[in-house]
Order: structure tokens, then C-alpha cells, then sequence
């Protein structure tokens, strides 16, 4: 079968539907919410989440419910710590994360871990784990402090840019080398505009893709064709990494994958490789670069918490970056929610919820939670070293089972990268520069791209 009937079919095959089996949830069987059409208040979950859903807390309280596309669907959002608790420590069977996350099927693929849930999920989170246990991670880091130098070699003094640009490309090097194990130039050429052609895909598209007729026009058109690439590409770097006979001695991702077997002795088909790289392709590289690009921004706008990132830096203290990380992730939420799709009824918060709904548990609305964050409109990463932040209450790899498996990959990538950027350079903000959130895809970045500029330290 060519990769163009395999990405077409995977398209088809993964086009979020309401669910079958189970009639769809009525409005007055959950919490309540607009009324507006379900496109509009799709619009606003997708496009304008910063302003959107806190407006709805603001309307109706901790608990509220939205009617999203496809027809059909509904999304309870939760905030408080103890009903995030109670949502990721949901029976697995009943809280399926895979039919919640179903937006992202067409690019993920059927087998991402993202997508499945019950023993798949289970078989495949343990087929990667290996990938990302410590001993990895400590394999990894030389390799991102590499790439990590070199970017910041490149930066010119005294002019102003966009770090959100340099960050996105530095992940991007880190992914498609450390992941995927590409260190030739021309491959990695190849691979480079596809994967942000990919990342890149604006929030219309998604809603596009519950409408294959779509699909033959325009932006929805160019996804697929753009996805036919990336597949043709990623197949053929597998084919290729098959026929190595230095597997055991390369620590690529991939690599180890290619080695992992279950009970069973089954190792991984090009299928579940493709769709697992591609996940970590879409979950890895703009999150973190995002992350840290607003870490920039906010050092470079207040000298004290940048001088004390300075000397964090000098003296290897990688807890007080790590702290500088979570903090920028708690104060710019890159994704908006952790969603779980019920299987049957459940209790959340003294809530009877019936099959159907989905239940999520909103990172804008806990992140910015005064009363789990005082003061939460700063940027004190302090809060991170002195025991402040309570349990269910800093989200951004979501929790229980389910809990990013990429989480220690991410925070040991974002320290390195300051490290290295706050060793070489003093940072700063040029003057009259404001910063604020758009949607992107499904992520949230710098509006501006988070403009720094920046002095090398003599």
C-alpha cells in the first residue's frame, strides 16, 4: 500500500466522531453553560481559551460545562485541586484519555499513547518507558547541551529577536536527533519544514476534521498532503534504522525502540513506531521550546530574577532553573486542559456525570487559582523551592497513569538550554516590549514571539 492510501486511511479511521454506542449526553444531565451554537463555543475553547474560559468560571462557577464540535460533545471543566485528583486517579476503564485527546487522531495515528487507553496504553507506555528512564535521560543531556551551545554561539549581540523562533529550532534539532537519531544534514532538511508545517496547523483545521469533504480543499487539503511527506519520510527512516546492525550501540529514541519487546516477544510495527515519534514529534518540540521561550521573556523583563538565574546558572544549580521552568509554565499554560472521556457514569465533586461527557481539568483556570498560587500574576520561581505548590495544582503534564512520559525528558531539556544560554549572555527585554498568549494549533505561544536581546557576559 503506498503512504498516500496509509495517511488517507488513517484520516478517515481517526476523524473524531461523537461516540458510538452511547447516546449523546443531554444538557441537563450535566453542570451548566452558554448556550450559544456549539461551532461558536468551539471557536472560543480553541481560538480564544485565555479569555474564553475564565469568563465561563467567572459566569458559572468551578464547574461548568461547554458544547463543542462535533455535535454531540460535551466538555465539563473542573479546576479545583481536590477534582483534579479525583480525575486522574479515575478508574482508567472509565476515564479514557485516548477518546479525549480524539482531536488529535488524524495526525497522531491510532497507536500514539496519547490515543489509546486500557491495556494499550498499558503495553505501549511500557515498551517506551526505557527511552525516558533516568539512565536515559543522563545519555541525553550531553547531546542537548551540545546543540543547546551551538544555537546560542549564533545569537548577536545588542539585536533584538524573537526567541520563541531560536527556541522552536532548537527543540525541533533536539527531537529530530536525539528522537529520531538523524544527524544527516540532507535528512534533516528534508524533515525540517514538514515537521513545522505539521506543528503549525492553525485551530480551524482541527475543527475541520470531524468533515472529511473538507479535506479536498484548501488548509485541510495541504494538512494532508503535508502529513503524506512526513509519513513517506518517518517510514523510510524506520526501513532504514531496521537494516543497521549498530542498534545496540546507538541511544537514539528510535534506536531503542527498535529493541523493546513485550511479553509476547512482539516488538513495535512501522505503524506504532510512526504514530509514537510522531506524538513525541508534536508533544516534545514546540511545548518545551514555548516554555522556554516565555522563561526568556520573563527573566529578561525583571533583572533580580534574571541575576538570580545568572548565578544559578555559574554554580550548576539545576533546581533553581528547573524552578525557573515550571514557573514559566505555570504562568503561560502552553496546552489549556487534561481531558477524559467517561466509559460510564462517574462522581466528580459530589457531580453525577453520565457516559458520553467528557471531563476536564483546566490548567489556565488552576495555574492562575489565587488561592493554590498567591499572588499568581508573578513570576517568583521561588515558589517552586519552598514547598508552596501543592499537589494537583501545577498540571502541565497532566497526572495519575496517564502523566506525561516525556515530563523528566522536557524540564532536563528546558534546564540545559538555560544553562547554556544563561552562562554565555545577560538577558533582557527590549524597552516598551509587552507579551501576551495566542493559539497556535493546539498549544499557546508568545503573541510576538517573545522578543529578548541579549549582552555577552565577559
Amino acid at each position: 500500500m503506498s503512504t498516500a492510501n496509509v495517511t488517507e486511511q488513517r484520516f478517515a479511521k481517526m476523524r473524531p466522531v461523537p461516540s458510538r454506542g452511547a447516546s449523546a449526553p443531554a444538557a441537563h444531565d450535566l453542570p451548566p453553560g452558554p448556550r450559544i451554537p456549539s461551532l461558536l463555543q468551539s471557536i472560543g475553547l480553541l481560538r480564544f481559551r485565555h479569555r474564553f474560559v475564565p469568563a465561563l468560571h467567572r459566569l458559572y462557577g468551578d464547574v461548568f460545562s461547554i458544547r463543542i464540535m462535533p455535535e454531540g460533545r460535551h466538555l465539563v471543566v473542573f479546576n479545583r485541586p481536590e477534582h483534579v485528583k479525583e480525575i486522574f486517579a479515575g478508574d482508567p476503564e472509565v476515564f479514557h484519555a485516548g477518546k479525549g485527546n480524539a482531536i488529535l487522531g488524524p495526525v497522531m495515528g491510532e497507536h500514539s499513547l496519547l490515543l489509546v487507553d486500557s491495556t494499550q496504553h498499558k503495553r505501549a507506555r511500557k515498551l517506551l518507558m526505557p527511552a525516558f528512564n533516568g539512565q536515559a535521560l543522563r545519555g541525553y543531556e550531553e547531546l542537548v547541551t551540545r546543540l543547546s551551545k551551538a544555537e546560542v554561539e549564533r545569537w548577536q549581540e545588542g539585536q533584538p529577536f524573537e526567541s520563541l523562533d531560536r527556541m522552536n529550532a532548537l527543540t525541533l534539532e533536539v527531537i529530530l536527533q536525539v528522537v529520531f537519531g538523524v544527524t544527516d544534514e540532507a535528512r534533516l532538511a528534508e524533515l525540517r519544514p514538514l515537521v513545522n508545517r505539521t506543528v503549525n496547523i492553525p485551530p480551524l483545521v482541527f475543527l475541520g476534521w470531524g468533515y472529511p469533504r473538507l479535506q479536498k480543499y484548501g488548509p485541510w487539503r495541504r494538512t494532508v498532503e503535508n502529513q503524506i511527506e512526513l509519513d513517506r519520510v518517518i517510514f523510510g527512516e524506520i526501513a532504514e534504522r531496521r537494516r543497521a546492525t549498530d542498534l545496540a550501540d546507538r541511544s537514539d529514541v528510535l534506536s531503542r525502540l527498535l529493541q523493546v519487546r513485550d511479553e509476547a516477544d512482539q516488538g513495535l510495527t512501522d505503524e506504532e513506531l510512526r504514530d509514537q515519534l510522531v506524538t513525541l514529534l508534536l508533544a516534545g518540540h514546540e511545548t518545551t521550546a514555548t516554555a522556554l521561550a516565555w522563561a526568556l521573556h520573563e527573566l529578561g523583563k525583571d533583572p533580580v530574577q534574571e541575576a538570580k538565574a545568572r548565578d544559578a546558572a555559574s554554580a550548576g544549580d539545576t533546581d533553581h532553573l528547573e524552578a525557573v521552568l515550571k514557573e514559566s509554565m505555570r504562568l503561560h499554560p502552553v496546552i489549556p486542559m487534561v481531558v477524559r472521556h467517561l466509559m460510564a457514569p462517574a462522581t466528580i465533586g459530589g457531580i453525577d456525570l453520565p457516559q458520553g461527557a467528557n471531563v476536564a481539568a483546566s490548567i489556565i483556570l488552576a495555574h492562575e487559582s489565587e488561592a493554590s498560587h498567591p499572588d499568581h500574576a508573578r513570576f517568583r520561581p521561588e515558589r517552586f523551592l519552598e514547598g508552596e505548590v501543592a499537589s494537583n495544582t501545577w498540571i502541565p503534564f497532566g497526572g495519575g497513569v496517564r502523566r506525561c512520559i516525556g515530563a523528566g525528558f522536557s524540564l532536563m531539556e528546558g534546564v540545559a538550554v538555560l544553562r547554556e544560554v544563561l552562562s554565555a549572555y545577560d538577558v533582557a527585554v527590549p524597552s516598551g516590549t509587552t507579551e501576551t498568549a495566542k493559539v497556535r494549533n493546539i498549544t499557546s505561544v508568545p503573541r510576538h514571539g517573545a522578543k529578548i536581546v541579549v549582552t555577552r557576559r565577559r
